[in-house]
This record gives C-alpha cells, structure tokens and sequence, in this order.
C-alpha cells in the first residue's frame, strides 16, 4: 500500500465513533540504573531517576484511537481508590470519553507497576481484581455499554481476564451491534474464547490461539489447522493471530490464508502491541479500508511502538510516514 491510500484512509477515519468496553489497567513505570546488588537478598537495586504512568488495557486501546481523530466513548470498570483517579485524569487529558466509566468500590483498579534499568524490565508488581463483575456495578455496566454501542460505527472489546468481559456483557454487546448492523472486533483473552462466538473479527496470538484447543502451534500445518477452526467454530467472519516476529497471518470466510510480514525492525518492548493492532485495526474498518488494508496499517502501527519501551500510540502522521510514497 503507498502513502497516498494510507492518508485517505487516515483522513476518512476522523469523525467516526469506536466503543472500546473492556479491562483498563493504570500502567506505572519506574525508570532508574542499577548499580551494585543488595546485601540483603541478591536482587538488583535499582536507583530510581523518575516515575510515569501510562494508560493500558483498554485505555490503551482508545488511546490509539483517539491519535487518529477518532470520538472514543470507554466502558470500563474502575475502584474508587487513587489509582482510579489517576487513570480518569490521564484518560481525560488524551481526549477519550469518561463518562461511561463504572465506579465499583468493592474492586481495585488494575495497576501494573514496571521497574525498568538500562531499557530493560527488572521487575512487575500487579494489584488487581479478576473476578467477573456482578450485581448493581454489572446493571450500570450494561447500561454503559447500550449508551456506548447505540451511537458507536464499530466496536471494540479488548478482554485482560479483569472481570468486565464475561457472558451477560458480550450477549449486551452482540444484540446491540446486530441490531445497528456493526462490527464487534475482540482482543481475546485465553479460556474466554466461547464468549467472543458470533464477533465480526478477533485477533489471538499464537499462544492464545492454540490453548483454544489445547495445543502449542509449532508449525504453518497447526496454524492453518488453528485458524480455520476458530474460523468456524466461533463463527467469525474474520481470525488474525499474531504471531511476534512471524508476522500476521490472516483466516477469512471464504477466502484463501494470507500472511503478513513484520514491519518492525527494532524491537525494544512488546507492551501494549496488541492493544495498538485492534485499535488500528478497528480505525481503518471503520474508515472503509478493506481487511487486508486494515492488516497492513496494524502491523506498520506495530512495528513503531513496539520500539518504545511501555505503551504507546501512533499518529496519522507516523502511520503515513511507514509506507512508500
């Protein structure tokens, strides 16, 4: 694809509405050097030189989205502690829509807290709640999503396993783009496959794809036999399965495999590229692209963030600069 398709497609993109619903996560970086090991157990002691938080999950998600001049109305789950706050600010300053945000004081807001030394991850801490979201925060939950989905082009759903995506929530989401005749992209998480059954499109990693049926998918026979079985047995209309420095391999109904080479040439940290595929991915749906276009534009848009170290977006500038004139 040259250029000058890329720019009509980024340029048909602004103005329309993706519902991104998911697990959001409050991502927090702390950057510093490491120097001596500790006298008190031998681990790393990292001199910490400053801190950052950045969104992640599905605020990633519609952080991508919202780079390209998309509207992003975010259904999500939240706690009242001030890690919610944090991620509400930060969420609202990018532009992204909060009132759809459900305040659940029983739950932690998910935060994932990343040390870093010399470019490189020493440590994770998570604090988090996985289970499913029930009772009053699940009725305001789908009345988030109606309001989200009633005036949405496309939807999103971008599953982590934090609780927001579960059975009543993707029933929710499927009756009301079928009834508005609009596509429901999912970024699946492993064991929850059954629910995604009847979605235009999802997009596992070979990993993912394989623990469907119990398998590693060790050659391009499994991969093929992997995805033409998500294929039919999720009814989809379209299965991308990402596959790290293998590329992208796409399985469409009715039509023959394809696959599509990595365009990343330094790979520095892998956080977050899935989030930025489905996003882009949606975005050029969205804007009329055919799927093998929106392919391309994901894995361009791929290829740049995953040479930043943490969560990042890509602008309709940088994503026009990845290709040929």
């Amino acid at each position: 694809m040259r250029r000058r398709r890329v720019r009509r497609i980024c340029e048909a993109m602004k103005g329309s509405t993706v519902a991104v619903i998911g697990d959001l996560m409050l991502d927090r970086y702390i950057w510093g050097q490491v120097e001596r090991i500790s006298p008190e157990a031998p681990v790393p002691v990292v001199s910490v030189e400053s801190t950052n938080v950045r969104m992640g999950g599905a605020a990633n998600v519609a952080w991508n989205l919202v780079s390209l001049g998309i509207t992003v109305p975010l259904v999500a789950v939240v706690g009242t502690d001030p890690s919610a706050r944090q991620i509400r600010t930060i969420i609202a300053e990018s532009g992204i829509e909060t009132g759809l945000l459900v305040k659940d004081r029983n739950r932690v807001t998910t935060e994932k807290i990343r040390i870093i030394a010399h470019n490189q991850q020493v440590v994770r801490a998570d604090f988090e709640a996985t289970v499913e979201v029930v009772g009053k925060s699940l009725g305001r939950l789908l009345d988030a999503i109606e309001r989200a989905v009633r005036r949405a082009d496309l939807v999103v759903v971008s599953d982590y396993g934090k609780g927001v995506v579960c059975a009543p929530v993707m029933d929710k989401v499927r009756s009301l783009a079928a009834e508005r005749g609009i596509p429901v992209l999912v970024d699946p998480k492993e064991g929850h496959f059954a629910l995604y059954r009847g979605c235009f499109a999802i997009t596992p990693n070979t990993k993912e794809a394989g623990g469907f049926y119990n398998t590693k998918i060790k050659s391009d026979e499994e991969l093929e036999k992997v995805g033409r079985s998500l294929l039919h047995d999720l009814e989809a209309t379209a299965v991308l399965i990402t596959r790290g420095e293998g590329g992208m391999t796409l399985f469409g109904e009715g039509q023959a495999t394809r696959h599509f080479s990595t365009m990343a040439s330094d790979v520095y940290d892998v956080t977050g590229a899935g989030d930025t595929v489905i996003g882009i991915l949606g975005a050029a749906l969205v804007a009329g692209a055919a799927i093998g276009e929106a392919i391309e534009l994901a894995n361009a848009a791929a290829g740049i963030v995953v040479r930043e170290v943490g969560t990042a977006a890509v602008g309709a500038d940088e994503l026009i600069s990845a290709f040929r004139a």
